[in-house]
């Protein structure tokens, strides 16, 4: 693909997400959306599936992304530096769902979407993506174990905020946030503590939960 006709692509895909973000309110985050979007920006079917041959998941792509992107914005007038880690990730997770809320309506069917058994990896893929942008922004450098592991825990705060904030709104979506952060923050302190690497933990943990399966005592 040359350079001009992966320009037209790109641009032609947010045009696309844009007329999705009207219509799927109604219609759902279905193929059937996908392609009245593409219609909507003067596409056929066959086109619309050439551009998006996932359909409404690759929409879902676009969206977690463009939401990612004006995260960013967001938070370009903040020097993390500035601020102690706790209050990096609070403010990158808060400033995460206000990206989001722009788009709430559609967010919500896109949420249901993701939220279907055969989409959980693709949800699980965007939402590590997203806690990865974070913690590049809050200035995290790590490259061994450790850089997976926070990772892994903010993608789980960042999927547990976004479902409370679209249930129960702002303010206890935020306190999820501040608490999550406490726990993720004590543990933190209680591996360094221990220099126990996440590898021998999760190790540990595993031999212990399989021998409480197998009926086996647990030795140390």
């Amino acid at each position: 693909m040359s350079e001009q006709q992966q320009d037209w692509a790109d641009a032609t895909e947010q045009q696309v997400l844009d007329a999705a973000l009207v219509i799927a309110p109604q219609e759902g985050w279905t193929w059937r959306m996908a392609t009245m979007a593409g219609k909507a920006c003067g596409l056929s079917p066959g086109e619309t599936e050439l551009l998006l041959p996932q359909g409404p998941a690759d929409l879902a792509a676009l969206l977690s992304r463009r939401h990612d992107a004006a995260t960013l914005e967001a938070l370009s007038a903040i020097d993390p530096a500035a601020l102690k880690i706790r209050e990096r990730i609070a403010r990158g997770v808060e400033a995460r769902l206000e990206a989001m809320a722009v788009d709430e309506p559609a967010v919500r069917r896109c949420a249901g979407f993701l939220a279907l058994p055969a989409h959980l990896a693709l949800g699980a893929r965007l939402a590590w993506e997203s806690a990865d942008m974070l913690w590049r922004w809050a200035g995290d450098v790590a490259t061994d174990e450790n850089h997976y592991s926070k990772r892994l825990l903010l993608a789980g705060i960042l999927s547990g905020a976004l479902a409370i904030r679209l249930a129960s709104g702002s303010e206890v979506a935020l306190a999820f946030v501040d608490r999550r952060i406490g726990d993720v923050m004590t543990f933190e302190k209680w591996k360094a503590t221990t220099k126990l690497k996440p590898s021998v933990l999760a190790a540990r943990l595993a031999g212990s939960l399989s021998r409480m399966r197998y009926g086996g005592k647990a030795t140390g």
